[in-house]
């Protein structure tokens, strides 16, 4: 099969690409706009800050770190939800200090190698990770994308922050927590020795990867996500094997995403429809956060709201709580399910993440509105 012919063979299966790829092309043509607003909408920083993440990940894959690590951490564990919570509190910690996509990154290979040898149900606990990544991040300013821009434009000190977000944040992970005490298996972990992987590690490709990783993410705290991603590829044109490896055709989802929803959100009938919006109204403003994150995803969704809303960090909480719901929620949701390769993982997603929405929007709404009367 030539190159063409295996491209072809995966596109076939890449509809979420396809789809946002044709809605950018439909908008460029009905809505034309100057080259300066495709730049800003494609958010290259925001693109390089993940192709960097994921080279240093796959580094870590293929250094055989990730399955070491797996197999150490099933022999210390029994129970299957015991293991559930274990992942699923150290996913919501992690995205706290390294935001949602970074723990993604990191925890979601660890799962699927600690599933290839147990009898852990690998995508309920990918889908448990995501919806806790959305808890978790939800109480630090710099946990995901939106809230960042929130606490700058607030300019309010970081715990100040953290104790306003501190009731939504502990509502969703209370929540994230009972459904996994309840979704997984009462089962002891099962261990299939034939599937028990003793890879090879290398600690060249492990720690050149640790520390393009740890360079990746301070860059991009401090600004400079396209620098960081420049001096990440280098040594990775020598190993080039994580670079044969990367995933770029989610890179390409994200970017046909970023360019059609960033378009979208500034059409003139969206920003008329925002205009006659009571946004100074509590509810209201809660659920045009989540309404629109379900359409557009929370950081555009924050964007969008940011300049009509009279409290920006209640539109905090409405798009953090928009992060769950519909895949397109959060772009942490399709992290997840990406790094996964699971089939039917959209499908089982949606029947978990979309009542988790409809059960968790008013708990969060009725916590915040007692605490801040």
């Amino acid at each position: 099969m030539s190159r063409l012919e295996s491209l072809y063979q995966r596109l076939k299966h890449e509809w979420l690409l396809l789809l946002f790829a044709l809605l950018a092309v439909v908008l460029a043509i009905a809505d034309p706009h100057g080259w300066r607003d495709y730049q800003r909408w494609l958010r290259l920083p925001t693109l390089a800050g993940l192709f960097g993440l994921m080279l240093a990940i796959q580094g870590i894959r293929d250094s055989g770190w990730v399955q070491r690590i797996a197999v150490s951490l099933v022999s210390r564990m029994h129970s299957l939800r015991g293991l559930g919570l274990l992942l699923v509190t150290s996913t919501a910690l992690l995205s706290t200090v390294l935001t949602n996509d970074v723990s993604l990154f990191l925890l979601v290979p660890l799962t699927v190698a600690i599933g290839a040898m147990t009898n852990l149900p690998v995508l309920r606990m990918v889908i448990l990770e995501a919806l806790a990544v959305n808890a978790g991040s939800t109480i630090s300013p710099i946990g995901n994308p939106q809230n960042l821009l929130l606490w700058q434009y607030q300019h309010l000190p970081l715990l100040t922050f953290v104790r306003v977000m501190l009731p939504a944040a502990a509502v969703m992970f209370a929540l994230v927590a009972l459904l996994t005490w309840f979704w997984l298996p009462r089962a002891r972990i099962e261990l299939d020795n034939e599937r028990l992987d003793h890879p090879q590690a290398s600690m060249q490709l492990g720690l050149l990867s640790l520390v393009a990783l740890s360079m990746m993410v301070l860059m991009m705290e401090n600004g400079q996500a396209l620098l960081g991603a420049g001096l990440v590829i280098v040594p990775f044109l020598i190993e080039r094997g994580p670079l044969r490896r990367l995933d770029w055709l989610l890179l390409a989802t994200f970017a046909a995403i970023f360019l059609s929803l960033g378009h979208l959100a500034e059409l003139p009938l969206v920003q008329n429809a925002l205009s006659h919006l009571d946004l100074d109204r509590p509810l209201n403003l809660y659920l045009a956060g989540i309404l629109a994150s379900q359409v557009i995803s929370n950081v555009p969704a924050t964007v969008l709201l940011l300049d009509h809303a009279s409290d920006a960090m209640a539109l905090a909480v409405a798009v953090n709580v928009g992060g769950f719901g519909l895949v397109i929620g959060s772009l942490a949701n399709l992290i997840a399910l990406r790094l996964a390769r699971q089939p039917g993982s959209m499908a089982l997603f949606h029947r978990v993440s979309v009542p988790f929405l409809l059960v968790c929007g008013p708990a969060v709404y009725g916590v915040w509105m007692v605490m801040h009367r």
